[in-house]
């Protein structure tokens, strides 16, 4: 099972990466440098995908580590 659960982080961090660098050095600056108002709604929109990744890919990292009721039980 531990081995299941690292090839997904894994493959999840490398899907996470390449996303993240094709959008920053491919897609996006090829949609600014467009400059047309679709483009760049399209860019916006992106960048907006991009953030909402990024901070729910943190929220499940924070929530993995430590558990929402882990401060309220007491140590013994």
């Amino acid at each position: 099972m531990f081995a299941m659960k690292l090839t997904l982080t894994v493959l999840g961090a490398l899907l996470y990466l390449v996303g993240t660098l094709g959008w920053f050095f491919w897609a996006g600056p090829d949609l600014v440098g467009t400059g047309t108002n679709e483009a760049l709604l399209y860019a916006f929109a992106g960048t907006c995908a991009w953030l909402l990744t990024s901070f729910g890919l943190a929220i499940q990292i924070i929530k993995t580590a430590r558990p929402a009721g882990s401060l309220d039980k007491p140590q013994a």
